[in-house]
């Protein structure tokens, strides 16, 4: 038996326990006893009123377009296995009212398997992990927020959910009964707070047409202008962070500078180019006007001259997405301990200096001393580089030639020092080519492929090397 919402009828539950179902005389029987008609299952007046406004589109977007998916996939779901429903009783006169009421949100709970493998779950619970008010939103709903700041946005999903598609047996997509539930959300999130948001200039970079904002995370995002209200920028590509806070603490600045440095520095790891921020931002509370900002990120930026800007396919958002998280979380500390991390934090520097060089060769000592701090720190004289670059970045057919293009890199350099750069062609791709090399090991190393310690796996690659040859 299917309902679309909670069902009442009248009737009574004999010795053996079977209903007697009288469905169309349930109005007039109450109506003709002079009691109140049956309870209307939708939303008291109060939780009906809509804002205005939203405060964070992101988010609101975001939870929309999972909640879409959702509905979808339970739909199907519930094409196969039947909703559980409980059968309750309200004493309304001489009548007795009977209600089957479709126990939804534990359907979708024995269901989440299928609903954390969406493709809009993983940007829709990262976004919900960054807020405040969740453990607020939680305990409204009547659930014991979770220790961890994912489980937590996890169990919100659910709720929100549950919230949305309450007391119905049909999964469908219903905007006003989602408003409704987004509404909740937001009043428990933002109540007594304020929604900050800092943006700025991001060049080097373009989304694919089709998409308007990638959101990353915890508040930050890449948003085209024409995506938010009244943008401080009419053309290019925006870094946007959206956080709560005091109304009468100052903008976040700090923190905005500190999220688009991350960025900046995973943005040049995951693929090869040059990217820069700009040094003038704008910041503005709940919609407000956009005020001017000094924001000291880096990148070489330059107002003037456009960098050239590659094109992040839709296919290759989610990679960038849990790229970026990645490196956030792993960013080393240049304090100094034995576990090569304080090298691996001075080498992510160098490059990153390297890559904001407007001309190649003035970044090919950058990148130079970025390799010897991972892989030669005996020094120049020792003459290893070469070798240990070519053992962990060619195959074995591969390495003669490698290490031969970065011995010709190192007198390179000493020919820039004296300032006898050749002007002809190859070194600017010879540069490259050493960035490409590092850059790769640096975000091999980051991700977990290849161990801190390079040096010693070059040192380990060339002894076996050695063997084989041997036998």
């Amino acid at each position: 038996m299917a309902f679309s919402d909670s069902t009442w009828f009248a009737g009574g539950l004999g010795s053996s326990g079977s209903v007697s179902v009288f469905g169309p005389l349930v109005v007039p029987v109450a109506v003709a006893l002079g009691d109140d008609p049956p309870p209307n299952r939708q939303e008291p007046q109060a939780a009906r009123r809509t804002a205005t406004g939203v405060r964070n589109p992101t988010l609101h977007d975001l939870l929309q377009s999972f909640t879409q998916d959702a509905a979808t996939r339970l739909e199907l779901a519930a094409d196969g296995d039947e909703i559980p429903f409980e059968l309750v009783q309200e004493d309304r006169g001489r009548v007795p009212l009977y209600c089957y009421r479709p126990l939804t949100s534990a359907f979708i709970r024995s269901h989440l398997g299928l609903l954390v493998a969406l493709p809009t779950y993983a940007p829709a619970a990262q976004a919900l992990e960054g807020a405040i008010g969740v453990e607020a939103y939680l305990r409204v709903r009547g659930e014991r927020p979770p220790p961890g700041r994912r489980e937590r946005a996890d169990a919100a999903l659910r709720c929100l959910l549950a919230r949305v598609f309450e007391e119905r047996s049909e999964f469908g997509f219903d905007e006003e009964r989602f408003r409704h539930a987004y509404d909740e959300l937001e009043r428990s999130l933002y109540e007594g707070r304020c929604m900050v948001e800092v943006a700025a200039e991001l060049q080097g970079l373009e989304l694919d047409p089709q998409t308007r904002e990638l959101a990353l995370g915890d508040g930050l995002s890449l948003t085209v202008p024409g995506a938010i209200a009244e943008p401080p920028l009419e053309h290019g590509l925006l870094l946007v962070l959206r956080t709560t806070q005091e109304p009468a603490a100052p903008p976040p600045l700090a923190v905005a500078a500190a999220r688009f440095r991350q960025l900046l520095t995973a943005l040049q790891l995951f693929e090869s180019g040059r990217r820069a921020v700009s040094p003038v931002g704008w910041s503005r509370v709940d919609g407000g006007p956009w005020t001017p900002i000094s924001l000291a990120v880096g990148g070489g930026y330059s107002g003037e001259q456009r960098l050239p800007s590659p094109r992040i396919d839709r296919d290759q958002e989610d990679e960038l997405r849990g790229f970026c998280n990645l490196i956030a979380r792993r960013l080393p500390s240049p304090a100094p301990d034995n576990s090569g991390a304080g090298e691996l934090a001075w080498a992510l520097a160098r490059f990153e200096l390297g890559s904001e060089r407007a001309s190649p060769l003035e970044a090919l000592t950058d990148y130079l001393l970025a390799l010897r701090a991972l892989l030669e720190p005996e020094g120049p004289a020792s003459g290893r580089l070469a070798q240990r670059l070519a053992v962990i970045c060619a195959r074995p057919g591969e390495r003669g030639a490698l290490a031969e293009r970065t011995a010709h890199a190192i007198s390179l350099e000493r020919a820039v020092i004296a300032g006898l750069a050749p002007a002809g062609p190859g070194a600017g791709e010879l540069v490259a080519e050493l960035a490409e090399h590092l850059r790769a090991i640096l975000r091999d190393v980051l991700c977990g492929y290849l161990d801190c310690d390079v040096r010693a796996v070059a040192d380990g690659l060339l002894a076996e090397a050695a063997d084989a040859v041997e036998i």
